[in-house]
C-alpha cells in the first residue's frame, strides 16, 4: 500500500469513528432525557392522535420571526433549568422543546419533569420565565425529520391538516412545536 492509500484509508477510519462516536453520543443521551408522556389515540403512519396529561413547563415568549425569536427564548429557558440564573439544583432535561406562535409572538416551552409539580419548581430569577400548568389536551401530530425549516413546516403541516380534513377533525389552535395541533 502506497502513502497516499494508506492516508485515505486512515481519513476513511478516523470519519467512521466520528460517526460512530457522534451515534453512540446521541444514543446515550436521548435514552437519559424524559419524553412527555402520552396515550395514543388513533395511528395513521406517520400521523397520530394523542391524548397528553396536564403538563408543567416553563416558557418564554418572543417577538419576531421563528428562528430569531426561538433562538433567544432558548437561552433564559437553559439558564433556568441548568440553575444558571438561580440558586438551587438542575432540573434534568426533558423532550420535547416546543415552540408554537401567535402573530409575530413566539412561545418556547420546556417541559417540566414529571417528578415535578408547580409548587415544587424553583422559582426563576429571570422575569422573561414563566411557569404555568397546561391543562390535558388531545393533539393530531405527524412525525418527520430532516433539516428544520419553515418550508418543511409547512409541507408537513399541510399533510396533517389534509389527513384531519378528511377525517371529518377540525384544529383548535396554532400549530406547536413539529406540526402538532389542537384538536
Amino acid at each position: 500500500m502506497n502513502k497516499a492509500t494508506r492516508m485515505l484509508v486512515y481519513i476513511g477510519l478516523t470519519r467512521l469513528a466520528v460517526f460512530v462516536g457522534l451515534t453512540l453520543a446521541w444514543y446515550v443521551t436521548t435514552r437519559n432525557v424524559e419524553v412527555a408522556r402520552y396515550e395514543v389515540i388513533e395511528a395513521d403512519g406517520a400521523i397520530e392522535i394523542r391524548s397528553y396529561p396536564a403538563l408543567v413547563v416553563a416558557e418564554v415568549t418572543r417577538t419576531g420571526n421563528r428562528d430569531e425569536a426561538v433562538r433567544s427564548g432558548f437561552g433564559p429557558l437553559a439558564g433556568y433549568i441548568f440553575a444558571k440564573e438561580r440558586p438551587g439544583d438542575k432540573i434534568a432535561m426533558t423532550a420535547p422543546v416546543t415552540q408554537s406562535s401567535e402573530g409575530t409572538n413566539w412561545t418556547v416551552r420546556f417541559i417540566m419533569p414529571s417528578s415535578y409539580t408547580l409548587d415544587q419548581l424553583p422559582r426563576p430569577s429571570d422575569a422573561d420565565v414563566q411557569l404555568r400548568e397546561l391543562p390535558p389536551v388531545r393533539r393530531a401530530v405527524i412525525r418527520f425529520s430532516g433539516w428544520w425549516s419553515d418550508e418543511l413546516f409547512e409541507t408537513e403541516d399541510a399533510k396533517l391538516r389534509d389527513w384531519l380534513s378528511k377525517k371529518g377533525l377540525r384544529p383548535l389552535g396554532t400549530p406547536t412545536s413539529v406540526a402538532s395541533l389542537i384538536i
